[in-house]
């Protein structure tokens, strides 16, 4: 199954896009906004489902035949022409919104053109030379050049074009913290390796735009050019290659649809799954600097980060191929219904634990990003198999497209960037702060983040509640059987609230969060710790009047 609908996707789809994917049973492309003609290399036996609806596509219909097909919904396009005999079976609905159609199921009668004359027409009786007919003809041979051209170079004329795109480089605006990031990042040497061509059409990346599935593979040469225009490239070393052909003919699941675009889970054959997330606002930089940025990436190997295996570089979008998580993310077993029972709070602790070293780690090796994970929450934070949390979606502020980041990345969110305009060294401190308290509370940020200067964000709802002296019902009721480790919890109560002062001088450095979560344990050191006295220090002290300050990682 392929599926693809409701993905604002555009642009033509080459003829023989499908041709290699025999065993294709459902594909779903409506609800887009497709052009050109339907390709014709859609011709699995094993067809069963064809949804094609609310595109652009026009010309004739393609005779699908397949004696297994059950389904077909054409309907909301620009086709025109008679309906093949093959279609002809299924309900006029599959057909509708395209005036252009003729001949059952329909209804609208098909204009009859001669193909060849009478073996001896009557120039004065017949109307085969008049003419309009001679334009008919005109327009027919026409038509049958034309296409016959499309399906010759539709693939090399996608491909020259795509050359020829050249990304440009937009300034990176007020509050966007990682502008000086390009010009003090090193340069490094890239590694050739297997690529594969893809062809694509125009539109977006970090929103809901994907390449079309023409695919060839091309080895890149050693020697030669680092990342030509186009190229899947990989950047983790000793990893087993794979061609994106690999992934459009795997088993196809939508994952979800973000802030930056959408992501999907690909079932190799030999059972390997990987994921595909679409990026479309990724323009902060040209194709150079964005290349030796993923470099950069690609160097950064430590267990609490998602490295991203692959990537492919377009104008108007980017594709990054990372490993599948079999635990989802942190947000949806938190907020996704009965999984959060796997969440007791030794799992708790140990997911901050893991996260905070992950975001250390991005401090040590990024130091010229002034926000080196940009956009830290829980739905980025996934866990593997072990329930391990695994970031995702860290260090892209460099290569975002400003205004996009200043609207949707977390740490754009911080009180600081609200009164200067851009984020500081510690906006990504603030957002380990939320997550601290979204774990602890169960409570999703969305519900609480300040709007405007007259709301309550979460940690001013903390702070409320521990200063009534409610600590228990600050908790997740998850982690209410949690016994003897109360005392802990409060800690990290704690340590959340320092990382979430508004007042960036008196936050807590990423250091003096790290030391303070890695003294934590699952039970109280001494026996009979009091959860009420702990939660007066809380409310007495604030968050963060006890750690020592020193410099940000």
């Amino acid at each position: 199954m392929l599926y693809m609908s409701r993905n604002k996707l555009d642009g033509g789809i080459p003829p023989a896009a499908f041709a290699h994917m025999r065993g294709l049973r459902k594909l779903f492309l409506s609800d887009n906004a497709f052009t050109g003609p339907i390709p014709t290399s859609i011709t699995s036996p094993k067809l069963l489902v064809l949804q094609l609806s609310k595109n652009r596509f026009d010309g004739p219909l393609p005779d699908f035949n397949q004696k297994e097909l059950r389904l077909v919904d054409v309907s909301d396009n620009n086709l025109s022409g008679p309906i093949p005999p093959g279609l002809r079976r299924f309900d006029a609905k599959s057909f509708q919104g395209n005036k252009n159609l003729c001949g059952p199921p329909v209804g609208a009668p098909c204009p009859e053109v001669p193909i060849l004359a009478s073996p001896s027409p009557s120039p004065l009786s017949s109307s085969w030379w008049s003419p309009r007919s001679l334009k008919i003809l005109m327009i027919i041979a026409l038509v049958v050049v034309v296409v016959g051209a499309l399906l010759a170079f539709a693939g090399a004329l996608t491909a020259m074009l795509a050359r020829r795109r050249e990304a440009t480089t937009e300034t990176q605006g007020c509050g966007v913290g990682g502008a000086a990031a390009n010009a003090a990042a090193a340069r490094m040497k890239a590694t050739p390796n297997p690529a594969v061509t893809v062809a694509h059409g125009g539109g977006g990346g970090g929103g809901e735009q994907q390449p079309h599935v023409t695919v060839s593979a091309v080895p890149a040469k050693r020697g030669g050019r680092r990342d030509d225009h186009g190229r899947l490239v990989f950047i983790q070393e000793g990893r087993e290659r794979f061609e994106l052909e690999d992934l459009l003919r795997a088993s196809a699941e939508v994952l979800g649809s973000g802030s930056f675009g959408a992501s999907y889970k690909a079932t190799l054959v030999e059972g390997q799954s990987m994921v595909v997330k679409r990026f479309k606002e990724m323009n902060g930089v040209g194709r150079q600097d964005f290349n030796e940025h993923m470099r950069r990436l690609g160097r950064l190997v430590h267990p609490n980060l998602l490295p991203v295996v692959a990537y492919l570089y377009k104008k108007d979008e980017k594709l990054f191929v990372t490993e599948y998580m079999v635990n989802g993310s942190l947000a949806h077993l938190l907020h996704g219904g009965s999984s959060m029972a796997a969440l007791d709070w030794p799992r708790r602790l140990k997911i901050i634990k893991g996260v905070t070293r992950g975001l250390a780690h991005l401090y040590d090796e990024l130091p010229m990003l002034t926000v080196p994970h940009g956009h830290l929450k829980s739905s980025n934070v996934l866990l593997d198999a072990a329930f391990e949390p695994i970031l995702s979606d860290y260090a892209l502020v460099p290569v975002m497209t400003p205004r996009h980041a200043a609207q949707v990345m977390v740490a754009y969110k911080s009180p600081e960037c609200g009164e200067t305009g851009r984020p500081s060294k510690k906006s990504d401190v603030w957002s380990l702060g939320i997550l601290i308290l979204e774990v602890l509370t169960g409570k999703f940020p969305a519900n609480y983040h300040r709007q405007g200067r007259t709301g309550t964000d979460l940690a001013g709802w903390v702070h409320s509640v521990v200063r009534e002296e409610w600590t228990g019902e600050v908790f997740d009721q998850e982690m209410r059987g949690a016994r003897g480790g109360e005392g802990e919890m409060v800690k990290l109560l704690k340590v959340g609230l320092g990382c979430c002062e508004s007042d960036v001088d008196k936050r807590w450095d990423l250091r003096d969060a790290l030391a303070r979560i890695e003294e934590l344990r699952e039970r109280d050191a001494g026996a009979g710790a009091d959860d009420s006295s702990a939660a007066s220090s809380v409310a007495s002290g604030g968050g963060g009047g006890e750690a020592t300050s020193s410099h940000s990682s």
